[in-house]
């Protein structure tokens, strides 16, 4: 096979399956089939030695419960094809995964590497430590990468600069200029990104204060974590934290089970709030066997339907029978009261002069 375009030798892909497995660069199931109309292959940079956290494994560092990587991944999850440039490691789903040559060559490097792994006429390009990148921004710099002329965009932070690894390119540009790069300094390698930019008529979107938001130093995670907490999204992340863990591809109305489970509280009793939940939702497994997402989902929404009118029968029957039992007190109480009042004020007394002939 002929050498990359930084003059290294061509290296075969390796495909790792991710949890749950499907087959290596098949389309993930979910709504961002139908989402975004620019087909596009995503190339995350993974592979960086993150000499400010102490060369901590970066991709793998936690936030909101998700690594890292993993929330890149779920931002893309629309990806034709995923290519991760760095080690090898378990993801949320499936993905492609190489190296540069030589390992911690740089992000030129790393992005020529990723880029003999693609096949669509765009490209995403990320970095691997952005907590919050979310589908929006994707389909922005998509957008704004396809208008006529040209030649791809990019995410600016708010103070304006360039984040040329939140962008989408188009691929043709991309190999040539990276092409001409490796043939004037002889490789890719420890160059800068702007060497790239600088050739490329780029878009630039201005997608807030978050999305080109990078985790370089342990101050940067502990904002991340605490801004997911200021933010009031801890349930949201948690629910998520939780489906990828255990590899669920399923969207349900979280307001409905957590109604459902404070209605069981309510009107049962406390207890019975997880276990309703737990048992609604071996219910609607059972009924969505082999369905598709959103047949599960709308089998978990029956089974809420149905353990939620349980739950209301149930406090409507305590309440009657407190009702009643309260109605049978007064009476008892009203019973009492006159049986005495009949003691003390209806008989009469005996005043020891009856048959004496006392006048």
């Amino acid at each position: 096979m002929p050498p990359d375009s930084d003059g290294s030798p061509w290296r075969a892909p390796v495909v790792v399956a991710g949890i749950p497995a499907t087959p290596a660069g098949a389309s993930p199931r979910g709504a961002a089939h139908t989402r975004r109309m620019t087909a596009y292959d995503v190339i995350v940079l993974a592979g960086g030695a993150a000499k400010r956290l102490g060369g901590a494994d970066k991709p793998g560092v936690r936030v909101g419960g998700r690594a890292l990587l993993d929330r890149v991944l779920a931002a893309c999850d629309g990806a034709a094809r995923t290519v991760v440039v760095g080690d090898r490691r378990p993801t949320a789903r499936p993905v492609l995964w190489t190296r540069e040559v030589p390992q911690g060559g740089g992000p030129l490097a790393a992005l020529g590497a990723g880029l003999r792994l693609t096949s669509a006429d765009h490209v995403l390009v990320l970095s691997a430590d952005l907590p919050f990148l979310g589908p929006g921004t994707v389909d922005a710099l998509l957008a704004a990468a396809a208008q006529p002329g040209r030649e791809g965009a990019l995410c600016t932070d708010p103070d304006g600069r360039d984040q040329p690894l939140v962008a989408a390119y188009r691929v043709e540009p991309l190999r040539r200029e990276l092409a001409l790069i490796a043939t004037e300094h002889g490789n890719l390698a420890g160059l800068p990104l702007r060497l790239l930019t600088e050739e490329l008529d780029l878009a630039r979107v201005d997608a807030g204060p978050d999305a080109a938001f990078d985790c370089d130093t342990w101050d940067d995670i502990a904002a991340a974590r605490a801004r997911i907490r200021e933010h009031g999204a801890v349930l949201d992340e948690w629910i998520t934290s939780v489906k990828n863990e255990l590899g669920i591809d399923l969207d349900v109305d979280t307001g409905v089970l957590l109604d459902l489970a404070r209605d069981a509280a309510h009107g049962v009793a406390r207890p019975a709030a997880p276990l309703t939940t737990f048992l609604v939702g071996y219910a609607a497994a059972r009924a969505s066997a082999g369905a598709s997402p959103d047949e599960a989902a709308a089998a978990v929404a029956e089974a809420s339907r149905k353990a939620t009118a349980l739950a209301l029968r149930w406090e409507a029957e305590a309440a009657e029978s407190a009702e009643t039992a309260e109605s049978a007190k007064s009476a008892e109480s009203a019973k009492s009261a006159g049986q005495g009042g009949d003691t003390a004020g209806g008989a009469k007394p005996d005043t020891g002069r009856e048959g004496t002939g006392t006048p």
